[in-house]
């Protein structure tokens, strides 16, 4: 076996073991639901702040994980009815956890007073981003779930995700065939116009099948997934512009034949702020 075969089937065994978790922790309970997401915000929280570092950058870490970490856990503890009735979740609790979200951002500029870095905006403004970008997006997918609906629907979720990767599956089939027109040649020179449309049409038609499975209406889940689709791509693009000023290929090693989460999630983390106003608002 030479080594490219050898690539694809570890790309191909590890992405079948990928889906498997991603869809079965969704499906299993809210408890698996949130820990999959709580490991996606730790591991893609961690590969940024690292891209950040190799551009020179000095995020702090420790403080941007944690605030992470709090501003999930409040999302997740607001819309689990499992984790408030197991764990008593009151109003105080979750008011305390808010205030101390709220302190955890300004103790940030008090932090850097001490380590005394040469560009303190850029250590604050990264870390900054690690939240915005990682923690935020994570955080409002806790509420997919529950949008346009009175009660816990995990297979809204797994629609969701579907329609992402038909996007990715559609696009790289159409561009492989018949991709011609370099869609942004300066951040990924493989993307084309042809792809991108091919992407679109291949959400859209998951969207129409999400639609059907779930009961809902069609031209609701259309836009939803016209919506998923756009912003991914350019999440897509987004990932590739902090790779490409960090000088690396992948965010990192985590899965096998895939890089790291940021590589298998970037479509995600930019899309799922559109998708959650899209379902509060339409759905």
């Amino acid at each position: 076996m030479n080594e490219t075969m050898k690539n694809l089937v570890v790309r191909t065994l590890s992405g079948l073991v990928l889906a498997a978790v991603v869809l079965g922790a969704i499906v299993w309970s809210q408890w698996s639901f949130g820990a999959l997401l709580a490991a996606l915000l730790v591991g893609g929280m961690y590969e940024f702040y690292t891209l950040a570092g190799k551009q020179g950058n000095a995020p702090q870490r420790v403080v941007g994980l944690v605030a992470g970490i709090v501003l999930f856990a409040l999302n997740l503890a607001f819309v689990s009815d499992d984790i408030r009735e197991i764990l008593g979740v009151a109003r105080q609790a979750f008011g305390c956890g808010l205030a101390f979200l709220l302190l955890l951002l300004p103790a940030m500029f008090i932090c850097e007073l001490y380590r005394r870095g040469e560009n303190p905006a850029s250590g604050i403004g990264t870390t900054l981003m690690g939240i915005c970008y990682v923690a935020l997006p994570l955080s409002l997918m806790c509420y997919i779930p529950i949008l346009g609906s009175d009660t816990w629907n995990p297979w809204v979720m797994v629609a969701y995700i579907f329609i992402i990767w038909a996007n990715d599956v559609f696009a790289y089939l159409v561009g492989m065939s018949v991709g011609r027109h370099r869609l942004c040649e300066r951040l990924s020179p493989k993307k084309s116009w042809e792809g991108f449309f091919g992407g679109i049409a291949g959400a859209v038609v998951m969207g129409i099948v999400a639609a059907r499975v779930l009961d809902g209406n069609m031209w609701v889940w259309a836009g939803l997934a016209l919506v998923a689709a756009v912003s991914g791509v350019l999440g897509d693009l987004v990932e590739s512009m902090f790779k490409r000023a960090a000088g690396v290929k992948d965010s990192g090693r985590l899965i096998p034949g895939h890089g790291g989460v940021l590589d298998r999630f970037d479509a995600m983390l930019l899309s799922a702020p559109f998708v959650f106003v899209y379902m509060l608002f339409v759905m």
